[in-house]
């Protein structure tokens, strides 16, 4: 789990205003670090098959909403995508 001073610090880096919680931007951002902190967790774990399928969930409601800002604001999703490095 992420703890709330990271929780807080992504909101600062993605959102559009102070208090934004629920934009896209900071969603994706927020899953991104979940799902590498499950890497890490599955790197000590590898028969974890429980929690595989909760970051397979996950990865599926970040590419959904990578697909949802491409399709609405296409210079925020490259920025994003540079920030956050998930395209190579």
């Amino acid at each position: 789990m992420l703890g709330k001073d990271v929780k807080e610090r992504l909101r600062q880096d993605f959102g559009r205003h102070p208090s934004d919680t629920g934009s896209p931007e900071v969603q994706i951002a927020l899953l991104t670090k979940r799902i590498e902190a499950l890497g890490e967790h599955f790197k000590k774990y590898p028969k974890d098959f429980n929690s595989r399928r909760g970051l397979l969930k996950l990865i599926g409601r970040r590419r959904r909403l990578l697909k949802y800002l491409q399709s609405r604001n296409f210079a925020a999703y490259q920025a994003l995508v540079e920030k956050l490095n998930l395209r190579k």
